[in-house]
């Protein structure tokens, strides 16, 4: 019996430890931290062995196949000898697709794949497809895999998850952006974070395409780089395409081969440029595997948008309270910062990933009239932009950030929690984070 040993008792690591047991596999789980009370009793249900607060090395380097959780670096010691001595490391995304014939649109970029995922996936169910949505958002993967029969699968994949892949192939992938973000874990090499996004098109070929930003000059300058073999459909704000999706006069425009839809941007629910962008990438993988266009038209209206991503939260003396936790990059900070037409009173900071804060100087000139800095560590922020913005101040914790937004504001405002920042300081996660701001301004 072939050993598959899991790293990280999360999501996926006890996705990927069902799977494997299903499969045949004789499965270990070991996780550094501990494993969540709900993840143990999963793992006993299937009677999978596992250890929380330390890895014992000895059951994990006698392993045939290692999947490691996309959260541990590939520079710790235990995966280096792992690599050393020629155990195969992989992803769950890799893990999982081994054991599917389902048809695979995969996502990935800097920011929006997140909303682009949860829009096609929209569009795919809304037209009555048998389809799964996992990834790097909502369920596990490969529990998906072991527990259902799907013919599609719309997968968020993030840049780790995607160094883990060999043979992982998706029909279409879909690269939104690329800006600068988690530059710890590439050696602060922009280069290398670059070529990650693009392993997602390395195994494509000929009869599979690839949809992406052409209005990205990193994803052009990238396109020139890597090898691909698929076909290229473009999408952009700013050029029409012979194959892809663009602007005319406020319609969206989507093209393919004989297959052509128009549609007014007064349809979309959500608000911003960057809105238009995610929709043209969801409605060209939806027409891709066969989503005829009049529930492309229909689906697209009836979107909701993803929690913690300019969240509408509430309305307190016409002051909007606006909760976009997922902005967990300088990037998707700009996005939420350009598309809100209201003064802004900003909430920002926690971890800083090796963050540049100068794009955004000209939206904080322009729209910001007050910062709150909100994590352990604020000093590169309040060097930033300090003398460009008062008053200025510093919290740690968010019922005191909300409590310092709602003095500071007044009517016609917008309350915007954007951080720019990972959230690990202060949070479990963003989306801890997010429900902390939703009920802090619940109690005002």
């Amino acid at each position: 019996m072939k050993r598959l040993v899991v790293l990280g008792g999360g999501e996926s690591g006890v996705g990927t430890a069902i799977l494997g047991k299903q499969k045949g596999f004789g499965v270990f789980v070991s996780d550094k931290g501990e494993i969540k009370p709900e993840y143990k009793e999963v793992l006993e249900h299937f009677e999978i062995e596992w250890e929380d607060n330390q890895h014992t090395e000895e059951r994990i380097l006698n392993a045939d196949l290692v999947m490691k959780s996309p959260g541990i670096p590939d520079k710790v010691p235990l995966v280096q000898k792992l690599v050393v001595q020629g155990t195969p490391v992989i992803s769950e995304i890799e893990f999982a697709s081994q054991y599917t014939d389902a048809t695979i649109i995969g996502i990935t970029g800097t920011n929006g794949k997140t909303t682009t995922t949860s829009l096609a996936y929209h569009l795919l169910k809304e037209a009555g497809l048998n389809a799964g949505c996992a990834g790097n958002i909502g369920d596990s993967y490969a529990k998906m895999v072991a527990e259902k029969d799907v013919d599609h699968y719309v997968l968020e994949i993030s840049s780790f998850q995607l160094d883990g892949i060999v043979d992982f192939k998706p029909k279409v992938a879909v690269i939104t952006n690329i800006t600068e973000d988690h530059l710890d874990r590439y050696e602060y090499q922009f280069e290398k974070y670059i070529a990650a996004k693009f392993r997602i098109a390395m195994n494509q070929d000929e009869n599979d395409y690839l949809i992406y930003d052409a209005d990205d000059k990193i994803i052009q300058e990238g396109l020139q780089k890597h090898t691909i073999r698929s076909k290229q459909v473009p999408f952009s704000l700013s050029t029409s395409q012979e194959m892809g999706a663009w602007m005319e006069n406020g319609v969206i425009q989507f093209k393919l081969e004989a297959n052509t839809i128009d549609m007014s941007t007064d349809f979309l629910t959500l608000e911003g440029q960057h809105n238009i962008k995610n929709t043209m990438a969801a409605g060209l993988a939806a027409m891709l595997v066969g989503v005829r266009k009049e529930a492309i038209k229909q689906s697209i209206q009836t979107f909701q948008g993803v929690p913690h991503r300019l969240e509408k939260v509430l309305k307190i003396n016409h002051v909007e309270y606006l909760n976009d936790s997922k902005a967990t990059n300088v990037n998707a900070a700009y996005y939420a910062l350009e598309g809100i037409k209201k003064p802004i009173v900003w909430i920002v900071g926690g971890v800083d990933k090796g963050n540049d804060y100068t794009p955004l100087m000209p939206l904080v000139r322009e729209k910001v009239k007050g910062i709150i800095c909100l994590g352990m560590d604020n000093t590169k922020l309040m060097d930033t932009f300090s003398g460009v913005v008062e008053p200025m101040v510093e919290t740690f914790s968010m019922e005191q950030a909300v409590k310092v937004a709602y003095k500071m504001a007044t009517r016609g405002d917008a309350v915007l929690l954007s951080p720019a920042c990972a959230s690990f300081d202060l949070f479990e996660n963003y989306e801890d984070r997010g429900n902390q701001f939703k009920a802090a301004i619940r109690k005002l």
